[in-house]
């Protein structure tokens, strides 16, 4: 079973709900974008007030966040606030623009780590400082000042991040101290998490000795929690959800976020570039060692896992070999085993999501959100 049989195969959407999913993402997607745009220029004002220089960096990092995006976690942390019976949107949105800059960050350094050209479209923020260094004529190392104002750059939508969080905390009013200490927690565990999940993906490729549980626990760590259980724990949290709910939302989460990157992987491999971004085999040309391909090593013949093991990491891989290695992936199945683990979690998540009490509006777009992830291409 390819990525696009899966498609038809699962079960139907709901239309309604879908229709419904689409409307609530558009419009919180639109509410955001005025609010991230509006914090970011008040923070450029702040910073270049005293420092005019301070400018390059702001005004890249507002253009860089302001390029796109689905704007999932954000909307995740909203909607299950929601969900929860939360009410106040200036009470919760804080909190969505601090996981949105959190995300920034990453994304910025992982552009780094993965030496990628472009972001949504665009150079990546490295490359931009690097085209500026030598625009200007500067002395020195032109990738290396790139490289290095680029992490800059991330470290300062950390810091915006930590600032929003913060706020989100403080401004809401009678919020209980114990309240306040989880909300901190499992904000702080979620970065911690990530960036252990992403140290954890950029040693895989060299070590070849991972089991299938240490590639299933990486892809929890990088992505399963972070870009979708703790934004709705955050959610949860935030609006006073009993543990009983907490804990059943965190399962929804996590079988969700399990399969949200099981499915990264099937796209990074034989995506379509105009939907992806990427090249079909980009994640192989990457070197990435992802359970697809620990089950295509593991489940092809001897000559054809060899021939996989070689293209690993290989920059220089012509079309006509990346095709030939991608239907090896194809013929050993682990395709087909890694679809049915997305389609498995997909169908209990919405068994679990079904049972759960939660308001109408919130619900819908949770319920919304795993059609949405099983069709989409990019």
């Amino acid at each position: 079973m390819t990525v696009e049989e899966s498609r038809v195969r699962a079960a139907p959407s709901d239309g309604a709900t879908q229709g419904a999913f689409r409307d609530l993402l558009r419009d919180f997607q639109s509410g955001l974008e005025g609010e991230l745009h509006s914090w970011l220029e008040r923070k450029q004002a702040e910073l270049t007030a005293e420092v005019t220089e301070a400018a390059e960096l702001t005004s890249t990092l507002d253009q860089y966040v302001l390029r796109g995006g689905k704007r999932l976690r954000p909307a995740l942390l909203f909607y299950a606030y929601r969900a929860c019976g939360g009410e106040s949107r200036e009470a919760v949105m804080p909190a969505a623009l601090a996981v949105e800059l959190l995300h920034t960050y990453l994304l910025i350094h992982d552009d780094i780590m993965d030496r990628a050209p472009t972001r949504r479209g665009e150079p990546t923020a490295h490359l931009v400082f690097r085209d500026q260094f030598l625009e200007r004529g500067w002395q020195g190392d032109a990738d290396h000042h790139g490289e290095s104002t680029a992490i800059l750059l991330g470290d300062l939508a950390h810091c915006y991040s930590e600032e929003l969080f913060s706020a989100a905390l403080l401004g809401n009013d009678g919020l209980p101290a114990a309240q306040a200490r989880r909300l901190r927690s499992c904000f702080a565990t979620m970065c911690q998490e990530v960036i252990t999940g992403q140290y954890l993906e950029f040693t895989a490729g060299q070590r070849r000795d991972l089991t299938e549980e240490d590639l299933l626990q990486i892809l929890r760590m990088k992505s399963g929690r972070y870009s979708v259980e703790r934004p709705i724990q955050l959610g949860a949290l935030l609006a006073g959800a009993s543990e009983p709910l907490l804990e059943s939302l965190s399962e929804f989460g996590l079988l969700v976020g399990e399969a949200f990157q099981l499915h990264d992987d099937l796209l990074g491999m034989f995506g379509d570039i105009r939907a992806v971004g990427k090249p079909v085999g980009g994640d192989l040309i990457e070197g990435k060692y992802t359970l697809l391909v620990h089950f295509a090593l593991t489940g092809a013949a001897p000559e054809e896992a060899a021939r996989l093991e070689a293209a690993l990491g290989d920059t220089t891989l012509a079309p006509a070999e990346i095709e030939r290695v991608t239907d090896i992936i194809r013929r050993s199945g682990a395709e087909r085993r890694v679809v049915e683990m997305v389609e498995v979690r997909h169908a209990e998540a919405a068994r679990v999501l079904d049972s759960l009490p939660l308001e109408e509006e919130g619900k819908n777009f949770l319920a919304g959100l795993i059609d949405y992830l099983r069709e989409r291409n990019q």
